[in-house]
């Protein structure tokens, strides 16, 4: 009997299946599998949607990240009078107004549409399918934010010679407890679904097809490249488990069929693999292969570029980067951050703007009346390293200035840090009035207690 033999039967006593098999990726829904461009895209219902976010972290960066970023510096308010600033801000906070415009602008990303309702208190009686009248607000009570998965329909001027063409009319809203049906031809059945007017809401779609109702979720054309980077992630997966792989010579091999054959491999992969110790005969031979991995980065590459320029998000943002600081000349990034404050100002500021109209209107002000204005805080800085290079180009520039006699050191005080007075100056309190000194004093004593 050949020494291959005799290592067969004495493996038939135990048997082992591996944990990871391979399998095709080509399926149904595989645009890998087409030899031709894709004129066709995958419009994906709720359901989808949700098992793509919930099962697949990148997808969760993708859509929480710039929404997080959005907000996450929240805003401040310039306004004279301090005391309705900070009731403005605090009332704001007793909302969670930066949580909730967070959620919405995700489920935008996720869903196509984000919705918020405002919870209005009115002085008469009114149904949600009338519109808010400012004149009659007397306090919100709530913001909840919710995605078009509880729309049913939406109502929108498709007029083009009217002045409010493609602005939301109203939407039909699932109240229900449970999702239950969903109607999506607009036609009300369910006694749980009521029209409500846009006035009520704050509604946030920023990709709409003009043949669709509802927006287009982000992930809907990111579909293909979610594909290809799947693929990559199993196929890197199948080369990290056959990185390296063992070759078996005995003689008497070409004696066996193909059945003890295939019985050999299996229990021999399974001897080899899993212990640490191969006995063998003098006659057989054990060699470790390894696989090459040459131009497997390249093809990674390729497959991060194309998700993050589709995206448009930076790899280091995908990947989870700290938000808000930049280290070196990280170009990508400060585009993207730029991105995000032009996002601030032509989708969000209305939004805030609008509320915080009405929480002037709840304070008994006519907002038209207070000078006020929204701003939005910094989205990012630099980190210390980078920091300290700025600022010590910035000495050293300051140095061959006051050298040079270009200017002395008082002019490059007051351009560097315009908040500290010359040294020589003296606070004259000759010109002001017991209003600005009292103000004064106050300020004083207030930077005083923080300190």
């Amino acid at each position: 009997m050949s020494k291959a033999q005799l290592r067969l039967d004495s493996m038939r006593s135990e048997y082992r299946t591996d944990f990871m098999v391979g399998h095709s990726k080509g399926y149904g829904k595989d645009n890998l599998s087409r030899q031709q461009v894709n004129l066709n895209y995958w419009r994906l219902g709720h359901e989808e949607l949700q098992a793509m976010y919930a099962g697949n972290q990148f997808v969760q960066n993708i859509i929480d990240i710039p929404a997080e970023d959005l907000t996450r510096n929240w805003i401040d308010m310039k306004m004279k009078d301090e005391q309705l600033r900070e009731r403005l801000l605090r009332r704001m906070r007793d909302l969670n107004a930066k949580e909730v415009f967070t959620d919405m602008r995700r489920y935008e990303r996720l869903h196509g549409d984000g919705f918020v309702s405002i919870g209005a208190r009115e002085s008469a009686p009114f149904s949600l399918s009338d519109p808010l009248d400012p004149a009659r607000l007397v306090g919100i009570d709530y913001l909840n934010a919710f995605s078009s998965y509880k729309v049913g329909g939406m109502f929108i001027n498709d007029d083009p010679f009217s002045i409010d063409y493609g602005q939301l009319d109203s939407i039909q809203l699932n109240r229900m407890s449970a999702i239950g049906k969903r109607l999506t031809e607009g036609i009300v059945t369910d006694p749980g679904q009521n029209r409500v007017h846009y006035s009520r809401l704050f509604h946030d779609q920023t990709r709409r097809l003009e043949n669709r109702q509802q927006g287009q979720a982000i992930l809907e054309p990111l579909y293909d490249i979610f594909t290809v980077f799947d693929t990559a992630l199993w196929s890197v997966g199948q080369i990290l488990y056959d990185f390296t792989f063992k070759v078996y010579r005995s003689p008497g091999l070409g004696t066996m069929d193909k059945h003890e054959k295939m019985e050999l491999q299996m229990l021999s992969d399974f001897a080899f693999r899993t212990g640490a110790l191969a006995m063998i005969d003098k006659e057989e031979e054990l060699t470790k292969v390894n696989s090459s991995a040459a131009g497997v980065k390249d093809l990674l590459d390729f497959v991060w570029e194309s998700l993050a320029g589709a995206a448009k998000m930076p790899k280091s943002v995908i990947k989870g980067q700290e938000s808000g600081t930049i280290s070196g000349a990280q170009y990508d990034v400060l585009n993207y951050y730029s991105r995000i404050a032009a996002a601030q100002e032509t989708e969000l500021r209305p939004l805030l703007e609008r509320l915080i109209r009405y929480l002037l209107i709840c304070e008994n002000l006519d907002p038209d009346t207070v000078e006020w204005e929204l701003i939005f805080n910094p989205l990012w800085n630099v980190d210390q390293e980078t920091d300290a290079k700025i600022r010590k180009m910035n000495a050293e520039i300051d140095q061959i200035y006051i050298t040079t006699g270009v200017l002395d050191s008082d002019q490059v005080r007051q351009q560097r840090y315009p908040d500290l007075a010359p040294a020589d100056a003296e606070l004259q309190l000759d010109s002001l009035d017991e209003e600005e000194l009292s103000d004064l004093i106050e300020k004083a004593k207030k930077r005083f207690e923080e300190a």
